[in-house]
């Protein structure tokens, strides 16, 4: 028995290679490159792509050789050293060498202007709208990330720590589909649903304590299990309806693309006000004046902090104005915004964080969230009369960003709908009640025509079947009003509350739903600002300005709608659900979209799931076998102490009987000689009598063993066999 032992004992040589550090680094440039492909739906192609690139395979050579020269202890240490000392020259040569020593020594200058672009990127991502351009501050904030991913991948895989690589794969590469609320990127579960398997190869048939028979159907059943429950799991994972009793946490995006989400009837209360005006105002949170043919994008303009107010007015001293003061409060919804009446003069009672965006008049912050904000703002209500805003012209602000190349039916409509109209503002009424008349309100029509989107052809669809919802009108009024080369831009925010019972400090409380999200468009004029229209058949309150004999006023915009609910009861524009800047939506630029937090919930889910599947496989094998062992097959039993014994990192060989396979676990202390001897028996008389049939319940003895063998590892070694068990993989017999 003593040379049983020692054979037993000796890690195997003759058909198990030793770990190689090209395999380690072949696999850690695969793994890294799984956990980057997520965020090329969120950041667009471009330098950082090549930069991400570059590093892992720098990354990963930098270790092979390494490890190929250094044997013992410290190679490790001394690989992750210079992976390091390689990365910090190999990201300035690729991101900043026109600051540096020989174009690869950073300077003071390097890391001065790395910290500004790390800055300006922060601030790209919040306000910017998937996918975000790959500017050279982005591909420095990634190149630096996936660098840093990219070390740990390699020194994680290359130390066979499998669990911990899939755990960080898994976490990196499901971020993007977190942050952005996008759908979910069916192939890369599929493809990281491989990567465990392989990865658990590699770690199993490098590690010489395992045996070389396990079973080559579970592991084909462990992989098709995988595959399959990523297929099938994944494309339900961006379910965003709302969750009965879950609480909603609106989401709002500056993004025209809304697809499914607008469908979602029920809305939930996210905003309450009282205002001093005769009814509740439109609420702005982010604005859009650049279109590139598919998309619109939010604009960009300097932040000042709330103290320093919004800038100089754009009306004339002979244009009448109202002060009026509107206090919100944020019930429902977590934004980077505050939601703001036009035109703002003064925010109070807003926590400190928040900042102006003159340019058009938002507020928004890179640290504090709206959610339960109570600020009250004091705003400008512009009331020129019809004859001013007549006498007025179009203009005195910068065109918008527009494509030349727009079908040619958009800018023939505009001018068949306007013609022999005499002013700006008539041009503007005749092409906003042409939309109000002539076009019908849906969320499905769309869908159904196969033009749910903001592009420019989606547009000239539109025109052609009048039928759509909020982003498309407000996309074709925009770009028509462009085509009479007026400065149009569009707005994204909430309609006007519905008033409720309730009253604070006397006044009406107006409440405001998830689903009254909402698009519009402006046109600037010059000596009066910007100018709100509503073309949105059924929604809203349509631009009407009373004559100078009425003594002025704004009745019918957006700004001061009439005290009615019309403009909150009728089919809504936007979505539902939970928050986020709504100028850091994934996938376009112009309305909102609000979301719950069920898609995060269950993209985490799904990325657990698919990590935690190798144990649910096990442990579904593991109960099988007992129960085949609870009816007397002995080999069952068998084979479940075999795989435990594998799993947990126990030498077995297939070379040992069972009797010999026993007699060394009693003698490491490991089991107690009473719970093997009947299972031993058992395998004897099943393997050599004829006939022998099946015996007594071996479950009891069975679970004891097991219980046993875990008792006599470490913690490490339990947690490895839970997570990782290794007797899932196939191995070849000797």
């Amino acid at each position: 028995m003593a040379d049983a032992r020692t054979d037993r004992d000796r890690p195997p040589s003759d058909d198990r290679p030793p770990a190689s550090p090209l395999g380690a680094a072949l696999l850690s440039v695969a793994a890294s490159a799984v956990a980057i492909w997520p965020y090329t739906g969120v950041v667009e192609a471009g330098a950082w792509t090549v930069t991400a690139g570059m590093i892992v395979v720098v990354i990963a050579a930098t270790g092979l050789i390494v490890r190929g020269a250094v044997r013992g202890r410290g190679r490790q240490p001394l690989s992750l050293l210079f992976q390091v000392l390689v990365a910090i020259p190999a990201l300035t040569a690729l991101l900043a060498s026109e600051t540096a020593l020989l174009g690869l020594i950073p300077t003071k200058t390097t890391i001065d202007l790395v910290d500004i672009r790390l800055f300006q990127a922060f601030h790209e991502i919040v306000e910017g709208v998937a996918p975000i351009p790959a500017t050279l501050t982005i591909s420095t904030l990634l190149g630096i990330v996936f660098t840093v991913v990219a070390i740990f991948v390699d020194q994680l895989v290359s130390q066979r720590l499998i669990l911990l690589t899939v755990l960080l794969v898994s976490v990196v590469g499901v971020v993007p589909m977190i942050i952005s609320f996008g759908d979910a990127n069916v192939p890369w579960f599929v493809l990281l649903a491989v990567l465990v398997l392989v990865l658990m190869r590699y770690g199993s048939r490098h590690d010489l304590r395992a045996p070389r028979n396990a079973s080559p159907v579970v592991a084909v059943v462990a992989g098709g299990a995988a595959v399959a429950m990523a297929v099938v799991l994944a494309p339900v994972l961006p379910i965003a309806g709302a969750i009965p009793g879950s609480g909603p946490a609106i989401v709002v995006d500056a993004n025209l693309r809304l697809g499914d989400d607008l469908r979602r009837p029920e809305g939930v209360p996210v905003l309450t006000l009282v205002t001093s005006s005769a009814s509740a105002p439109y609420l702005r949170m982010a604005t859009m004046s650049r279109f590139d043919g598919d998309v619109w994008r939010p604009d960009r303009s300097g932040l000042v902090p709330l103290s320093e107010g919004f800038g100089s007015a754009d009306w004339g001293e002979d244009i009448k104005t109202v002060k009026v003061d509107t206090s919100i409060r944020v019930v429902g919804m977590s934004s980077s915004r505050l939601p703001v009446p036009y035109a703002p003069e003064k925010v109070s009672g807003a926590t400190s964080g928040w900042r102006a965006m003159p340019d058009n008049r938002t507020v928004m912050s890179t640290t504090q969230d709206a959610a339960g904000q109570d600020y009250t703002v004091t705003s400008t209500l512009v009331q020129p009369t019809r004859e001013q805003i007549r006498a007025a012209t179009a203009g005195g602000a910068a065109r918008a960003e527009v494509p030349k190349d727009l079908p040619p039916v958009i800018a023939r409509t505009a001018a068949e709908v306007t013609r022999g109209k005499t002013s700006d503002y008539d041009r503007l009424i005749a092409l906003q009640d042409w939309f109000r008349s002539q076009f019908t309100y849906s969320l499905e029509t769309p869908v159904e025509d196969g033009f749910d989107g903001t592009g420019a052809e989606a547009v000239a669809k539109f025109l052609e079947v009048r039928s759509g919802y909020c982003v498309h009108f407000a996309g074709a009024f925009a770009l028509m009003a462009d085509t009479l080369g007026m400065p149009v831009r569009i707005v994204v925010g909430y309609l006007p509350g519905t008033a409720t019972d309730q009253k604070r400090d006397g006044d009406t409380v107006y409440q405001i739903d998830s689903d009254q999200l909402h698009a519009w468009p402006e046109v600037h004029f010059e000596g009066i600002g910007w100018i709100p229209f509503e073309p949105t058949a059924t929604l809203g309150v349509a631009t009407d300005f009373a004559a100078d004999s009425t003594g002025g006023g704004n009745e019918g915009t957006p700004e001061a709608p009439k005290p009615t609910a019309t403009a909150t009861t009728a089919p809504t524009s936007a979505p539902s659900a939970t928050a986020k800047d709504p100028e850091a939506g994934a996938g376009g630029g112009g309305s909102l979209r609000a979301v719950d937090p069920t898609p995060v919930v269950l993209a985490v889910a799904g990325a657990v799931l698919v990590l935690l599947l190798p144990m649910l496989v096990r442990l579904a094998v593991r109960r099988r076998r007992i129960g085949r062992a609870g009816d007397g097959d002995a080999v069952a039993a068998w084979r479940e102490i075999e795989s435990t014994m594998i799993d947990l990192g126990v030498p077995v060989s297939s070379a040992d009987s069972a009797r010999e396979v026993a007699a060394a676990l009693i003698a490491d202390g490991r089991v107690d000689a009473g719970e093997t001897a009947p299972i031993v028996t058992a395998i004897e008389r099943a393997s050599y009598a004829r006939d022998a049939g099946r015996g007594p319940s071996l479950a009891a003895p069975l679970a004891g063993v097991i219980r046993s063998m875990r008792a006599s590892v470490d913690s490490r070694s339990r947690t490895m066999a839970l997570f990782v068990p290794r007797s899932l993989i196939p191995r070849r017999k000797g």
